[in-house]
């Protein structure tokens, strides 16, 4: 990018003007002074002689001009390109293909520039869904799970190393079990080796236990719509016994259950990809440690920077 006060902008080519102008110097002086040819003094000065007040008042006539011409004789008639437009947006085919119609008859770069001229060579986008945000007043009210699958490694690979060399043996599948609180984003979380529904169920009894040592009292249970959630009797029979309501989120619509969707997303950031691992055993010992720091010390920005337990504490008043 040029310099403001640089010779050749307009502020450059003001002051050069006015060494012929005002100063009465030569064109060839007034060209040596500012440091450029002859010829191009000449050009600005005569730009400046034919401007209007307007123009010399903001320099206007100083400024370069497009290099646009003022007609394209071989451009494609408006007529023509507007029946382009129109077959485009009627059956959204590309360039190529419209190309091929009887009715265009014109080369598929040549349609592909009366499109892109007309901001018509990509089709827009569906506009996104509203974001509906919400948070339940008092923890327990709503918890969301889901599950994380991580594969199993035995040396580091580079994921994490960087080094495209290093490639870790793939040694099966883990999966994280999760399950998020939607007033205070307190956290519980388990590894397992599948996400069958005995595994489901076991993991949601002591998730609630836990939650009920902190005080919460379930009420609420939301998940997708895997068939370890809707098809398990063990989990069904869990949730009834203990009065607590399953919501299950709308197909394809995964940021409903968006808290716990976060959550590994930070999961995966700051424990899963945080450190080089010697083996998916390591770090699946470092998961308990990670939790603790999240549900006591990590400030969260939703919280006011609070660590989720304080959230806990401030809602129902349990100290512990």
């Amino acid at each position: 990018m040029q310099h403001a006060n640089s010779t050749l902008t307009p502020r450059g080519r003001h002051r050069m003007v006015l060494l012929v102008e005002e100063h009465g110097l030569t064109f060839e002086a007034a060209a040596a002074a500012s440091n450029v040819s002859r010829s191009t003094c000449w050009e600005w000065v005569h730009r400046w002689r034919r401007a209007s007040e307007d123009e010399r008042r903001d320099l206007g006539c100083l400024r370069d001009r497009p290099s646009r011409p003022h007609t394209s004789p071989s451009q494609v008639p408006e007529a023509e390109a507007r029946r382009i437009c129109e077959l485009r947006r009627r059956t959204g085919w590309s360039p190529r293909r419209l190309a091929d119609e009887p009715d265009v008859a014109r080369p598929a770069s040549t349609v592909h520039r009366v499109l892109r001229r007309a901001g018509c060579s990509r089709r827009s986008r569906p506009e996104a869904p509203a974001v509906i945000r919400y948070e339940w007043p008092c923890p327990g009210n709503l918890l969301h799970m889901d599950v994380k699958k991580l594969g199993r490694f035995e040396e580091p690979g580079h994921a994490v190393t960087g080094d495209r060399r290093r490639r870790s043996r793939r040694v099966g599948w883990e999966y994280v079990h999760s399950i998020v609180d939607d007033c205070s984003r307190l956290a519980y979380a388990e590894i397992h080796d599948d996400e069958r529904a005995p595994t489901v169920a076991g993991f949601t009894r002591r998730a609630f236990e836990w939650f009920e040592e902190r005080g919460i009292g379930v009420e609420r249970l939301m998940t997708d719509n895997h068939f370890s959630y809707t098809k398990s009797a063990s989990l069904a029979e869990l949730l009834d016994r203990r009065a607590v309501r399953h919501l299950l989120i709308r197909p394809y619509t995964p940021r409903t259950n968006g808290k716990v969707e976060r959550f590994h997303q930070t999961l995966m950031r700051e424990w899963a990809y945080a450190l080089e691992y010697a083996s998916s055993d390591a770090r699946r010992e470092a998961l308990p440690h990670w939790l603790e720091h999240y549900n006591e010390r990590r400030s969260h920005s939703a919280l006011g920077n609070r660590p989720p337990i304080e959230r806990v504490r401030d809602v129902s008043g349990f100290d512990s």
